[in-house]
């Protein structure tokens, strides 16, 4: 998606950021909306449909938490959350109800373009449907025929480990629980395996990574999950 015309709508109850947010996004080609609270979140998203929401979680009335809730049960629309110092549990409820990514406050405004930047990029390969050949550096994947290749040499993946990796795929860039690992690749009824998703995260990296104990692909993100590499393909 060419980020000039993209629309975000910027969820805060500081004024300060909001006129911080909105200034500098305008400078970079987005159209900005604004809203705050999270009844006028709610509203705006579905009036005036923005292609990215950045939403603060500590909102007065209904909270981000909630926003998110309700967004996301009726759109899949990119949501990037900002939150405080010390607000680890929210983050991660916001993660398993459906945000793309978080930035901690205070932040730099180019991480805050970088994440959003990501998370339009995502939106446009979702519209697109999944790509038939994936290809990140030295890592290649043919999605319909299930080949994974690194550095041009095949490499034998378990079908579990293949599972694993395509949820990945499907969401890179994007920040995933270890909650929404869990249910996406084994099922609901399978949400206490956490042993079990460690062990496949390490065997894959294994196998795809470079330098398994330096991971390029899959990331960890402290005190959430993981992320995979949304790095340009080579």
């Amino acid at each position: 998606m060419n980020k000039h015309g993209a629309s975000i709508l910027v969820v805060d109850d500081e004024i300060e950021i909001i006129r911080a947010l909105s200034r500098n996004l305008t400078a970079h080609g987005y159209k900005v909306l604004t809203a705050r609270s999270g009844e006028d979140a709610i509203k705006v998203t579905f009036q005036q449909r923005p292609d990215l929401l950045v939403l603060d979680l500590m909102l007065p009335g209904l909270s981000g938490l909630e926003v998110c809730r309700q967004i996301r049960a009726k759109s899949n629309i990119p949501i990037l959350v900002l939150s405080v110092k010390g607000a680890e549990r929210d983050k991660v409820e916001a993660l398993d109800l459906g945000a793309d990514d978080y930035v901690q406050k205070p932040f730099g405004i180019d991480e805050v373009l970088a994440r959003i930047r990501v998370a339009l990029r995502h939106l446009a390969q979702v519209q697109a449907g999944t790509e038939p050949l994936v290809r990140i550096g030295p890592l290649q994947v043919d999605v319909a025929r299930r080949h994974v290749q690194v550095n041009g040499q095949e490499v034998k993946l378990t079908p579990t480990e293949y599972d694993l990796l395509k949820v990945f795929l499907a969401h890179r860039g994007k920040i995933l629980t270890r909650k929404m690992l869990l249910s996406l690749v084994w099922g609901e009824q399978e949400l206490t395996r956490i042993h079990s998703l460690h062990v496949y995260v390490a065997q894959l990296r294994q196998k795809i990574e470079p330098a398994p104990e330096h991971p390029r692909f899959i990331l960890t993100v402290p005190g959430a999950g993981y992320r995979f590499t949304d790095e340009v393909d080579e």
